[in-house]
């Protein structure tokens, strides 16, 4: 059966959309002081005004021991201004914006943030060398109270949709994996338990921005990792977000930060120049054993496909199909198959302006060759380091 057309008009919760392509997060490195930079603002300009209907401002964390470094933006007052002025821009270009909110937890690099980090249960960092400590009720409570008042932050600040971060075992996902949620309080033990706390959240965030914007979640379907969460548990939360209707979409994600993060990237494994950008005594460690913790998949065009396919025939919400998305078949493709939207990242680094061409029919294929060399780059500004950077500051 024949989908929409993907570059038709669409509407996200409340919000209209120009089509159903969505820029995914990706970390742009571009905050050195955790605050709003021209370079930020121009990043999501490149891909406005390369034709996407929503980009998504990554990664905006609710507290400041929240952050996966210290260089990252928190939301509080101070942020408004500079993200009000880069939503005024991306909307001046038809666009809508979307803010990725989210606590790092286990994630978090506790030495770069001066503060502990946290996880649903206590473990050693492999980020800054020093045990996270795991979340008390206080602290649950706390971290409640710190994404609804980021969420209103991020509203005020002009954002049309709030993405929450339920994956790739950052905080609220520590809680769902069975790896690291080792709890035996009602945070713990069945899947149902493991999910209270993401669930509350979620309502939480809904309940007080309302109807005034779209609120979505990147969800897991598998942490990519034996003993963390699977499919058929993913699958099983997925619908109890869908009982729960506090959502108007779900991003299909997949990997775990902490112990398999190449499962969601795929291709190459940029180890060495990785090891390059990390602080001693990391760096040493990086080299030693990041063959083991940069796992190398073969790149498939939409590889997290077939396990979405699963997804999109239990649920009837709303979906985004992410993962190895290049060509304009693809994107089409997603569309016949049920899927409401099509997030996309690597592909756009290297050709902002790439849905614009395929729309007019120049291109049907990106120039991504999934070399994964821009992954590290997020500590000096996200970018593909196939194109100059001088193209790249014009492109903005």
């Amino acid at each position: 059966m024949s989908g929409p057309d993907v570059f038709a008009p669409a509407t996200l919760g409340p919000v209209r959309l120009r089509n159903r392509v969505v820029k995914a997060a990706t970390f742009e490195g571009r905050t050195p002081d955790g605050m709003v930079t021209d370079e930020l603002v121009d990043f999501h300009l490149a891909v406005a005004r390369g034709g996407v209907g929503l980009t998504t401002v990554a990664y905006l964390a609710v507290a400041p021991e929240g952050r996966t470094d210290r260089h990252q933006i928190h939301l509080r007052d101070e942020v408004v201004p500079g993200l009000r002025r880069l939503t005024d821009a991306v909307h001046a270009e038809g666009t809508a914006v979307a803010a990725q909110l989210g606590h790092a937890g286990p994630v978090a690099n506790g030495r770069s943030n001066r503060a502990r980090a946290l996880s649903a249960s206590r473990m050693p960092s492999p980020l800054s060398m020093q045990m996270v400590r795991a979340a008390t009720e206080r602290d649950l409570a706390i971290v409640l109270e710190q994404y609804v008042a980021g969420a209103r932050v991020a509203v005020r600040a002009g954002f049309d949709v709030l993405e929450l971060h339920l994956g790739h075992n950052y905080l609220l996902s520590s809680f769902l994996s069975p790896n690291l949620n080792r709890r035996r309080d009602d945070y713990g033990g069945s899947l149902r338990a493991r999910s209270r706390f993401p669930r509350r959240v979620a309502k939480a965030v809904r309940d007080a921005v309302g109807s005034t914007v779209a609120v979505t979640a990147k969800v897991n379907m598998s942490d990519g990792v034996r003993s963390g969460l699977q499919p058929d548990e993913a699958l099983e939360f997925a619908a109890l977000l869908e009982e729960d209707d506090a959502l108007d979409a779900l991003q299909l994600s997949a990997g775990s930060s902490l112990t398999n993060p190449m499962y969601l990237f795929r291709g190459d494994a940029p180890v060495a120049e990785f090891a390059a950008q990390m602080p001693f005594p990391v760096r040493i460690g990086m080299r030693l054993v990041g063959r083991r913790f940069l796992r190398e998949y073969p790149f498939e065009e939409a590889y997290l496909l077939p396990l979405a396919r699963r997804f999109r025939a239990a649920l009837g919400m709303p979906l985004m199909l992410l993962g190895g998305v290049n060509r304009r078949s693809t994107l089409d493709l997603a569309m016949d198959e049920g899927f409401e939207y099509v997030a996309m990242a690597r592909a756009l680094l290297r050709e902002p302006d790439l849905l614009l061409r395929m729309q007019s029919g120049r291109t049907d294929e990106a120039l991504c060759i999934h070399c994964n060399q821009c992954m590290p780059t997020i500590y000096t500004g996200t970018r593909c380091v196939l194109v100059p950077e001088s193209t790249q500051r014009r492109a903005s």
